[in-house]
Parts: C-alpha cells; structure tokens; sequence
C-alpha cells in the first residue's frame, strides 16, 4: 500500500488538520545587497513577519527556520525576541534549496501529516492564503498557490534571439506556501539529494515522483523580497494595510494583515 493509500485510510475527516511548517531563509542575499532577512519594516524584521502568520495560524502546530549554518544564533534569537513559540528549532541549510527544504522537514518533531514550505523573504502571507493551501493539500496530497501571467511571455534561443510566444492561459507565477503530505515530501526531497539534483521549488521535485500539485489561488501581495525595488512595493503594501485596516476593511481582504508582533520583553508593558 503507498503512502497516498495510507494516509486515506487512517485519516479521520472529523480530526483538525495537522500541519508543520519550515521556514527556508538560507540564501546569501547576494541580489539584495544588504540582509534582506533582518530589515526592518515598521517595526518587524522581514523574517519575523514571514513567520508569524504561521505562527498565528490554528492549523499549524510546529515551525522550524532553515537559515546559514552563521546565522543559527542570530535566528533563533530573533525568534526568541518576537515570542515565535511554535518555532521548534533553527537549522543549517544546505548548499540548495532542495538540500535546505530536506534539513527542515528532518528536523520536525511533531508528526504532522502535512507540511508546509515557505519562503523566509515573503512577508505578506496571510493567514488565509495558507488555510487554503492546507485545504487543498488535506484532500489532493500537493496544493501550491499561483497567480496567472499577466504580461506576454517569450522564449529565447541559445542565440539570443526570440524564438516563440507562450500561451499566457497555460503559464502561472508560482508562490509559496507550498504544502504536501509530509512523507511524500521527504521521499522526494531526498531522493533528489542522493541524485544531486536541483530544484527552484519543492513542487518540482515532488512532481517528479509523480504526483500531480494542484494550483490554489495565490496573492498580489504576497511578493518575494529579492532586489532593492521590491522594498518598494512593499512600502505600497504596508501603506495599502494600513488604510485597509483604517477603513474597517481589513476583513474582507484576502491578504489581510495579522497584528504586529512585538519583541517578548515588551509584552505586558503596552506594547
């Protein structure tokens, strides 16, 4: 009987979902020019923001945070500051991102049937994008959430000439959180590792295994901080919550912001 058959079986509609989370914030920045991960944005590293929906969310009941094997400290003490409590461990990375998504999902603790990876340098996640990834992944076993093409999509030859069009109706964005049954996960991210083979999502490498991920819709906001301009809109994203959340709109948005966190030691004292 295979994995899939497995979790059928003994899984009880009537039970609350169970699902992990890792946190992949293992890159060097290098795009970035500064560390992306520890920049402040009103009040709250880029990191801990990334986090605290995850941290917020009833469905989520363990996370662990990949980061470089120099910055362990450095992150677990920020986690520690910002009262992250279902932060079970910091771990080192590796050279990948197919080898630092496989130290997370080792270092879980709890038996979660579903995990879910997410980038460290998307801080607009909401709550209600990853309750509706968890949904889809509890009844179709993979559920990556993506955004339609909105501009004209060409290939390049080796020449560098265009070579041809792509069918925007069959193209999409892909984001995260990307979430699957966890035993599939680790069978697929470690067959991938002893193979040497690199993936840019974890989706890839589950597909290769040959299950098929089903598209959940993603979110405007929910950007990936890789270059200085991106601060930029997320300026205009912090700036558009606000007025959301002024307006007594903050509901009815589907990437409604959660409260701020703030550090430990500040609670209790008005913060």
């Amino acid at each position: 009987m295979d994995l899939i058959s497995l979790y059928k079986k003994y899984r009880k509609e009537e039970e609350p979902l169970r699902c992990a989370a890792v946190i992949v914030a293992a890159g060097s920045s290098q795009r970035m020019g500064f560390d992306k991960l520890t920049k402040m944005m009103e009040g709250q590293p880029v990191l801990v923001r990334a986090i605290q929906p995850f941290e917020l969310s009833p469905l989520i009941s363990e996370i662990v945070v990949v980061t470089r094997n120099d910055r362990l400290e450095e992150i677990a003490g920020l986690c520690k500051t910002y009262g992250l409590e279902k932060v079970s461990a910091v771990v080192a990375g590796g050279k990948t991102r197919t080898e630092s998504t496989l130290a997370g999902v080792m270092a879980l603790k709890k038996d979660c049937a579903l995990t879910a990876v997410h980038d460290g340098a998307r801080p607009f996640v909401s709550r209600e994008l990853i309750q509706r990834c968890i949904a889809k992944a509890s009844v179709q076993y993979a559920a990556v959430p993506v955004l339609k093409s909105v501009d004209t999509l060409r290939e390049v030859g080796e020449d560098g000439a265009l070579a041809g069009t792509c069918d925007r109706e069959h193209v999409v964005r892909v984001q995260t959180p990307q979430v699957f049954l966890t035993d599939i996960l680790k069978g697929a991210l470690t067959d991938a590792v002893e193979r040497g083979l690199v993936f840019t999502d974890d989706a890839a490498a589950v597909e290769r295994m040959g299950l098929a991920v089903q598209a959940v819709e993603g979110d405007e906001e929910n950007i990936k901080l890789t270059s200085p301009q991106d601060f930029v809109m997320a300026r205009a994203i912090l700036a558009s919550r606000k007025e959301r959340k002024q307006g007594g709109t903050v509901a009815a948005s589907p990437a409604a912001s959660v409260p701020a966190a703030v550090p430990a030691e500040q609670k209790g004292k008005g913060a």
